[in-house]
């Protein structure tokens, strides 16, 4: 539920500096366009600061010293930051320790853990450990020996399988898959036969899954994604990678199996990455590109198959053009050729 805050508490709580009227009352937040006199909003792109001046809203998140427009305004380093604060200030709901709830199905060797909550539906197997605080939504299913950290949200219809781990403060949302089998087949002819994968997953503190996900088991060992990496929907992480700490995997991104991502790396959507890879930390795939090959660390990205970004924009300025250039490269291949046979004439006449 929203709360009526003034703009000087809101500043206290950010860290910011107050313009203006510190006692305005603001009870909602906002979009610049749309905002009434008891919301707040943000700018965040210096190109919208028109904007300012036409909104109606009772103040603005803004960097320092930006223009006004005589506005009440709260300055932040960071505006979608602090906006982004205000929103779970504002809006979302504390935990609610609810226990075990009529209709959920838990093991008698399971351990939960003080004031997790465990919706009717949720099925929960054989010697699971979920920690305190969490959350486990009606139809999420966590197999037998699955261990779940403190104040993780576990969402309807997820699936974390056997043995698999998830540290703490994680959220998997709904359809998400976590240890699925690896795709992994040995040639038996011309048949092919399922290698086991006994392997398992491990999710770091604070990792983010999106929904319908799959993250997969390794075939031997482990499938990590580390320390608050985040998953955009409908990603494809295969058995036996390696992703590094704070990553941003954008929707539709497939990583192939043995690829190993460093820290801080942002894969584009629709992103295909190759397997038994390396990309640095602090690598930039711009979206739709296929990487086929390792990438060094601290550059950015593009194409298919990858190149650094600036020579994939020059490129990219040519493709448009590319059938005025082979009607020009063919109407000097006719020059040249026309040239020769005269030339080759001139001689024979001399």
């Amino acid at each position: 539920m929203s709360q009526t805050r003034t703009v000087t508490e809101l500043a206290e709580h950010l860290g910011g500096t107050v313009q203006g009227n510190g006692a305005t009352m603001i009870t909602e937040l906002g979009a610049l366009e749309t905002a009434g006199p008891d919301a707040l909003t943000f700018l965040a792109n210096p190109r919208y600061a028109s904007k300012v001046a036409e909104t109606s809203a009772g103040a603005v998140l803004m960097a320092p010293g930006g223009e006004r427009y005589g506005r009440t305004a709260i300055e932040v380093a960071n505006p979608y930051l602090a906006f982004a604060k205000l929103l779970t200030l504002f809006y979302t709901k504390p935990h609610e320790p609810l226990g075990i709830l009529p209709g959920a199905i838990v093991s008698n060797s399971a351990t939960i853990g003080e004031g997790a909550s465990i919706y009717p539906g949720a099925c929960i197997g054989r010697n699971v450990v979920i920690g305190a605080r969490t959350t486990v939504y009606s139809g999420a299913v966590l197999y037998d020996n699955v261990v779940i950290g403190a104040e993780c949200t576990i969402h309807a219809n997820a699936v974390v399988r056997e043995r698999c781990q998830v540290g703490n403060r994680c959220i998997i949302q709904p359809g998400a898959v976590i240890g699925s089998d690896g795709f992994g087949y040995a040639p038996d002819g011309n048949s092919y036969y399922p290698i086991p994968q006994i392997g398992i997953v491990v999710l770091e503190d604070d990792v983010e899954i999106g929904a319908n996900s799959c993250v997969d088991r390794a075939a031997i060992e482990t499938t990590r994604i580390r320390r608050g990496t985040k998953l955009d929907n409908l990603v494809q992480i295969a058995h036996n990678c390696q992703i590094g700490e704070d990553c941003m995997i954008v929707s539709q991104v497939g990583i192939s199996g043995s690829t190993k991502i460093g820290n801080h790396v942002t894969l584009a959507g629709q992103v295909g990455v190759a397997g038994h890879l390396t990309i640095g930390d602090n690598v930039l795939v711009g979206g739709q590109s296929g990487v086929a090959g390792s990438l060094p660390a601290n550059a950015a990205y593009s194409g298919s198959p990858t190149m650094p970004h600036k020579e994939w924009l020059k490129s990219a300025m040519v493709m448009p053009r590319l059938p005025e250039l082979k009607k020009s490269v063919s109407a000097l291949e006719k020059r040249i050729t026309e040239l020769e046979m005269a030339l080759k004439q001139n001689r024979q006449e001399s």
